[in-house]
């Protein structure tokens, strides 16, 4: 036996001797383990690992999926223009298309110090819920900044002032492994400069996001409400610590308020509308749903300036792109996992679990057969989320509340194709700020419910650390 099998054999009786009793010990991946995304799954793992439609996505359909992608990464323009299709841009916006927050459909990061803009990563706004704006939270989740309105945009079209500059700084928190290693993680604080239109309210809350990848949304969507809230009722009756909760949010087209399951804090129904708010927040461009640009009543230029708007009142987005749109980030296609037999993996795998990571992260659902498209029915998926939200502690807060989301409280984001982030996306920063620099930080900020686990892995010698890696990367 190679002294390399009789290391990771050491390390599995080492699990078996320590683990719960009640927790999994894997020997062997299970079938079906490496298709994270069911018949969807796509097997590139290059840097276009994040851009490829869904695996069982037919010819024909496919064109449709090109068209949606062209509307998603090509650039909007500034109106008036002879490019109707593509007018309308601003007059306040964060970028000029949806593929430069998504870089290659992957994971945005905070900006540099040298950046001219934030791009990637925007910051979202609110002061604190009063009763008076009863309506306004219904429907919002949140009272908006009065002059800023509910999301930070550092450019604009010629003649409006952008709203101003963001920047991060970083100040070190060290911690200490078990063993004597010592990690040093980084505390971000957000810096917002040269505010174009005047002080903000006082008691204003900000919260940084970074642009999540685009990968297997069409399956999160999928996934049936009883399943979601069944993992809900789960956790709350084991009693463990462990108590994500749905949140429950605005529905713009059906008038009424429903699950929520997409954005840092669940805050968006279902795909759709998650389109329309970053077609209007991130870019200034009107869609049916909503129909008016971002702009406050303080922000007088920015609600005289031009719109692409067509003369029969044909929204900047048309019915017809938003569709091909939705069509495209409904069908990129989760990549194949890397690996999951090795002994190495299996080791972290275990330990995973014995840390209790499962609890929230959910490796599987299967998904609905109504799902909105064919394709993406009747699949066993691997997502590693439940698509709750879970208190995460102080450290982690935004004090930003979000319909039913406290200031500590996150959505569980999915794990599936984290491991391929450097290879996409060029980086590895990670968590809704970005502040984690590699995954072994993005653990250690676990706060709040996952308290217990992140003192499990700071219980685990080099060896251990590196399991858990190799596991978290094969994903």
């Amino acid at each position: 036996m190679s002294r390399s099998l009789l290391r990771w054999s050491a390390l599995f009786m080492a699990l078996s001797l320590s683990a719960c009793d009640d927790a999994p010990r894997f020997t062997q991946a299970e079938p079906g383990e490496a298709r994270s995304g069911g018949e969807a799954t796509v097997r590139k793992s290059d840097q276009n690992a994040f851009s490829m439609p869904s695996a069982n996505l037919s010819p024909t359909r496919r064109l449709d999926f090109s068209v949606g992608n062209s509307f998603f990464r090509s650039p909007w323009v500034i109106a008036p223009s002879t490019t109707t299709a593509r007018d309308g841009l601003g007059p306040l916006f964060n970028t000029n298309g949806c593929q430069n927050c998504h870089i290659k459909d992957g994971r945005g990061h905070p900006p540099t110090p040298d950046s001219d803009n934030a791009v990637s990563m925007l910051v979202r706004l609110s002061i604190p819920n009063e009763p008076a704006y009863a309506k306004v939270i219904e429907q919002m989740g949140i009272v908006p900044e009065p002059v800023y309105g509910g999301q930070f945009q550092d450019m604009a079209v010629p003649g409006v002032a952008p709203e101003g500059k963001v920047r991060v700084e970083y100040e070190p928190l060290p911690l200490r492994f078990k063993d004597g290693s010592e990690v040093e993680l980084r505390k971000p604080k957000l810096q917002i400069t040269q505010l174009g239109y005047g002080p903000m309210h006082p008691d204003t809350r900000f919260s940084a996001r970074v642009a999540p990848p685009m990968i297997g949304l069409g399956l999160l969507e999928a996934i049936p409400e009883a399943a979601i809230l069944a993992n809900a009722q789960a956790q709350a009756k084991a009693n463990n610590g462990i108590a994500g909760r749905p949140n429950r949010v605005w529905d713009d087209a059906q008038q009424k308020t429903v699950l929520g399951r997409f954005g840092w804090k669940a805050g968006q129904p279902n795909l759709n509308q998650q389109n329309v708010h970053a077609f209007s927040g991130d870019m200034g461009l009107t869609t049916r749903l909503r129909p008016f640009d971002d702009c406050t009543d303080a922000q007088t230029a920015c609600k005289q300036a031009p719109n692409g708007n067509g003369p029969d009142g044909e929204p900047e987005v048309s019915d017809n792109i938003l569709r091909l749109v939705l069509f495209y980030s409904r069908n990129l296609g989760v990549p194949a996992r890397r690996d999951v037999g090795s002994p190495q993996v299996l080791a972290g795998k275990n330990l995973f679990y014995q840390a209790g990571c499962q609890s929230c992260h959910t490796p599987q659902f299967t998904t609905a057969a109504d799902a909105a498209e064919p394709e993406l029915a009747n699949q066993v998926i691997r997502p590693y989320s439940d698509l709750l939200l879970h208190d995460m502690g102080e450290g982690l807060a935004d004090n930003r509340s979000e319909f039913q989301a406290g200031g500590r409280d996150w959505r569980t984001p999915p794990l599936w194709g984290i491991g391929l982030t450097q290879t996409v996306s060029g980086h590895t920063q990670f968590l809704h700020d970005g502040r984690a620099r590699n995954l072994l930080e993005a653990v250690l900020w676990h706060g709040g419910e996952a308290q217990a686990a992140q003192q499990q892995v700071l219980s685990f010698n080099a060896e251990q650390r590196a399991a858990l890696l190799a596991f978290l990367n094969s994903l």
